[in-house]
């Protein structure tokens, strides 16, 4: 567990994209997980989830089974927040049509572990093994868990970041569009001679008929003007 909580605090979280920190974080696991052969992470987002990363193309393969069945140890574990370890695919009786496939692609056993958010489940950390029973040891579940609650600090992380950049950006537009409104309404008083209100409603009015956005028909009035002006 030392050199997986060194790795760990190693790993740099800010400003950097989402898959590249996870990529970094499966391949730890990979590392420090005993009996883990390929890794990955799931992430469930309303009615898909997705692989987010992986280290080798075993767990991939694996994972995208459960994607094309919409059910399968990671989605189980990723939705419902249950641990799922399967340590002999062949003798499995909970996806039988899912294990008849995967030792296909050589797995023999596997381990998915829950990621933990704010009392709920985001998704799944998955490893995967072509030996049998190859989770059974219990430091194989203490380290997987302890990944497990790192990924989902990340993603938490990069989700909260992501949403607070949305919303500065759309408080951007809105005050451009406000800009460039109160600009063609000031056009409008003018030439029209017409006060405020009534310019906010022919401006209202065009965008009905023309079936356009408000912000676009104030642009273009304001653009026309412009270029009258360079004329």
């Amino acid at each position: 567990m030392q050199d997986l909580w060194r790795d760990l605090s190693q790993v740099v979280w800010a400003d950097r994209p989402l898959d590249d920190v996870l990529g970094e974080v499966t391949g730890i696991a990979a590392r420090t997980i005993p009996g883990a052969e390929s890794t990955s992470i799931t992430l469930v987002r309303g009615d898909r989830a997705f692989t987010a990363a992986h280290t080798g193309e075993m767990a991939l393969a694996a994972d995208e089974m459960q994607y094309e069945r919409g059910h399968g140890p990671c989605m189980d574990a990723g939705r419902a927040g249950v641990v799922i370890r399967i340590d002999d695919m062949r003798a499995e009786q909970r996806y039988p049509d899912y294990t008849a496939r995967v030792v296909g692609v050589g797995v023999r056993s596997s381990l998915s572990m829950p990621l933990p958010y704010q009392g709920s489940t985001i998704g799944a950390l998955n490893v995967y093994s072509s030996q049998l029973a190859a989770f059974a040891a219990p430091e194989s579940e203490e380290v997987a868990t302890a990944v497990a609650e790192a990924v989902a600090v990340a993603v938490a992380n990069a989700d909260a970041h992501h949403r607070l950049a949305d919303h500065a950006r759309n408080m951007r537009l809105a005050m451009e569009s406000r800009a460039v409104i109160e600009q063609a309404k000031g056009v409008l008083m003018a030439q029209r001679h017409v006060d405020a209100d009534a310019a906010f409603e022919l401006l209202r009015e065009a965008s009905q008929r023309y079936n356009r956005k408000l912000r676009e028909i104030a642009q273009a009035i304001v653009d026309g003007t412009r270029e009258g002006r360079v004329r």
